[in-house]
């Protein structure tokens, strides 16, 4: 197949995604598939690499993609589809490039909201990864603690901040009020649709609060402030379309005070990982189960990771968040607990790839006219 990694993007994850597109390129058969590197700049300009950015990394376990402009933009052509859905611009001249699949290995905003499957949908480009709707419901971190509390599901208790709040002084010392007394010190304070702990915050008092609602509103105009859970971290890969599986989980052990941007991507030892994860047989049926309920009641569909807190004290599952593109770094825990499951790496992507295939095909086998 010819298949295009998209990867970069107009987010605060760009860096993390050239981590993850890198992992991807290096484990997608090269000898089977012709890949097509496309950067996305932080000002949101699509370029195609060259060859030799899919050698480095090939050759190199350690080296990342890079995003640089080259001399070939890409440019995205509504409804001409797999032959000429994307095409170069080069020297003023455009060439088709022929596109089986997309992977956009895209984390955070312009990317995982649905804006960017919107425009593969727009061109009739096959993609991997949850669609517009999913995709866009799971990135608004309030808009799935809704839909999963009127499915029935656990979910930690929140309260909802719009920057409007925060400008009104009324208005947002109502909240900390309230704060105080429906949650215990410490909260966690983070932006409603940005992932990898971007902007998120743990608060020990009102002094903490207002500076960790002040960050948080710098990435979001919508944050939460969730109640402290004394918990264990338990992460469950799923992947499906018609049909739903869910992986073995993990447990992520932080080294740090809580899981948060550095110990996730910058520090080699910000966190163990545990995989699987030390659960008795009816917890590791619970927490799947609970994984493969959450994924369908947001209509997911490709793959997902669904965090967890388990409850020290209570023995109980909530569910955390949801990530419709987890990493895909080397020490990522989506791959790694399909892997543990017996699914590699490699397959795991032709997985993916077959599954945004698939969902395309039986999505365009609808009517559109009467």
């Amino acid at each position: 197949m010819n298949i295009a990694i998209l990867y970069g993007g107009k987010t605060g994850e760009h860096e993390v995604s050239m981590v993850s597109a890198s992992s991807v390129a290096r484990n997608i058969d090269a000898t089977k598939h012709n890949i097509n590197l496309i950067s996305i700049t932080k000002e949101g300009l699509w370029y195609l690499q060259p060859v030799s950015e899919l050698e480095k990394v090939q050759n190199d376990s350690k080296a990342i993609l890079s995003d640089k402009p080259t001399e070939n933009q890409i440019v995205v052509i509504p409804g001409a589809g797999t032959k000429s859905g994307l095409c170069k611009i080069s020297n003023g001249k455009t060439e088709a490039l022929p596109t089986d699949v997309v992977f956009p290995v895209l984390h955070g905003t312009y990317g995982e909201d649905g804006l960017v499957q919107g425009l593969l949908e727009m061109a009739e480009l096959p993609y991997c990864g949850c669609d517009v709707m999913s995709s866009a419901l799971s990135m608004d971190k309030e808009k799935t603690k809704q839909i999963w509390e009127n499915a029935g599901l656990p979910v930690v208790p929140y309260i909802t901040i719009r920057k409007t709040d925060r400008e009104n002084q009324a208005t947002f010392e109502a909240i900390i009020k309230k704060s105080e007394r429906d949650f215990e010190w410490p909260v966690f304070i983070k932006p409603c649709k940005a992932g990898s702990s971007v902007g998120a915050n743990k608060a020990s008092n009102k002094e903490e609060f207002v500076k960790a609602v002040d960050d948080a509103l710098l990435w979001d105009d919508k944050i939460l402030v969730e109640a402290f859970i004394n918990a264990r971290e338990i992460e469950c890969s799923v992947t499906g379309f018609r049909e739903i599986a869910a992986y073995t989980p993990g447990e992520i052990v932080p080294s740090h005070e809580f899981y948060d941007y550095e110990a996730k991507y910058l520090d080699p030892e910000g966190a163990a990982l545990k995989i699987p994860a030390d659960l008795d047989e009816e917890k590791i049926r619970e927490v799947r189960d609970i994984a493969i309920k959450a994924f369908k009641a947001l209509d997911g569909c490709g793959c997902s990771r669904i965090d967890f807190f388990l409850d020290k004290d209570k023995g109980n599952f909530y569910l955390n968040e949801i990530n419709t593109m987890p990493g895909f770094t080397n020490i990522s825990m989506f791959p790694k607990l399909c892997e543990a499951s017996g699914l590699p790496y490699p397959d795991l992507l032709e997985k993916l790839m077959a599954l945004g295939i698939e969902r395309f095909n039986a999505t365009r086998s609808l009517k559109t006219s009467i």
